[in-house]
């Protein structure tokens, strides 16, 4: 039993205490009443020493009562600071304790509706045929996964109630998703090239015309270098998610990106593409590890440069963003004018191996590793990475990183304007 669970049991158990010691004073009460004539008349004890012991038993019933009370309050409190929503219900499916979360679902509209109406139907259940589950999803926005669980509560052979735990999953859901696609996905990405390489090697066996015979070695090599991307970007991505606290010290920002610009420099200009890169103040810095900031850079100029048209412009922009009270960003924004992405791919482009269009980019080469190894690099700095794109306009991908020491910063407006 987890331990959600085992504290609205202990709740349920408390709450009954609070209604037995109830009890117990009224019993007591009755009691008292119809003996303490009969002693009186008969003179065993004094009329005071029998009030007396009447007044201590009942204080002591009472003190139960407030000890079971302050129980039921603390783990009532206790319900209120964890993440799933917590609903229980009498006997009857009365419900009478929601904790903060469960109290969303309360009178709400569209999905949270769906949500309270699975809560009772599941309470029911519970209290008729005994525990029950089921995966709700919610389309939103955004779109969520809820595991909505009851289980009856006892009180020796009798039901006295039931509780509900309500927890969101979404985001396990989709970690399970991904590493379940991620083998099939390295399969796939290294089969097609290894299978071409095969086929290339017999027909040059059997290939006798020198023309020919190049034209093949050219194309193996081409499928070679193209595993060689995918097992050095696999590698790349390894060693970021193991560093998660890489090496930190201060680093210029535009030594950074001149170093990823030199990088993607010659296919850029195969394509007549230029790099326009405004730096702003040379004295922003981030606190971080160069190579994985270099990497994470290059991989959106690469990204950018890839997916534009020829001989167009992309754009790279460095500046600073100022927050109350006192927390400063260093913003890289790296804007192209290609073919964007549809909206409904924006949430899944960071995943490994995700491709928004997977012909076009087997032509240009890409591995669906580059914007995963952007993600966890912002991720290992306390930064993070935005996207904003319309199909057939181009996207601007901003990477966010806090800034390091030196000189107060300037914000984006006195950049442009200095």
């Amino acid at each position: 039993m987890s331990l959600t669970a085992l504290v609205v049991l202990a709740l349920a158990v408390a709450v009954i205490a609070v209604v037995a010691a109830v009890v117990v004073v009224v019993a007591t009460r009755r009691r008292l009443q119809a003996t303490l004539g009969p002693l009186v008349d008969g003179g065993h004890r004094t009329t005071a020493e029998l009030l007396a012991a009447s007044a201590r038993e009942h204080a002591g019933a009472v003190a139960r009562a407030d000890e079971s009370g302050r129980l039921a309050q603390r783990l009532a409190d206790a319900l209120s600071t964890i993440a799933e929503g917590v609903v229980l219900c009498d006997d009857r499916g009365r419900v009478w304790f929601r904790n903060e979360v469960a109290q969303a679902f309360a009178g709400a509209r569209h999905g949270e509706a769906l949500a309270e109406v699975a809560v009772s139907e599941h309470l029911e259940t519970a209290l008729r045929l005994g525990p029950s589950e089921q995966y709700l999803e919610l389309y939103g926005p955004p779109r969520r996964t809820l595991l909505i669980r009851a289980v009856p509560l006892h009180e020796g052979d009798a039901v006295v109630g039931a509780v509900a735990i309500v927890e969101d999953v979404s985001e396990r859901r989709r970690l399970e998703a991904v590493r379940r696609d991620f083998v099939a996905n390295v399969s796939h990405e290294l089969k097609s090239p290894v299978g071409a390489l095969g086929i290339l090697a017999e027909a040059m066996q059997l290939e006798d015309e020198p023309a020919v015979s190049r034209r093949l070695a050219e194309r193996m090599q081409t499928e070679a270098f193209r595993v060689a991307r995918i097992i050095d970007d696999l590698l790349d991505l390894s060693r970021i998610e193991s560093e998660e606290a890489p090496q930190r010290e201060p680093v210029p920002i535009h030594t950074v990106v001149a170093q990823a610009v030199e990088r993607v420099r010659p296919v850029a200009e195969h394509r007549g593409i230029e790099i326009a890169v405004s730096e702003g103040p040379r004295r922003l810095s981030v606190i971080g590890d160069r190579r994985q900031l270099v990497s994470a850079v290059h991989n959106l100029l690469d990204n950018a440069v890839k997916y534009s048209e020829d001989d167009s412009v992309v754009e790279v922009v460095i500046h600073s963003v100022a927050e109350p009270p006192d927390a400063t960003w260093v913003e890289v924004s790296v804007e192209d004018h290609g073919i964007g992405i549809p909206t409904r791919d924006l949430e899944r482009i960071f995943e490994r191996f995700y491709r928004v269009d997977r012909a076009r980019a087997r032509d240009t080469g890409g591995t669906g590793l580059g914007l995963a190894i952007v993600r966890h690099v912002a991720t290992n700095h306390r930064g993070d990475v935005r996207v904003a794109s319309y199909e057939g306009q181009g996207s601007v991908f901003t990477l966010r990183l806090p800034a390091g020491p030196g000189p107060v910063v300037l914000t984006k407006t006195e950049a442009e304007a200095g």
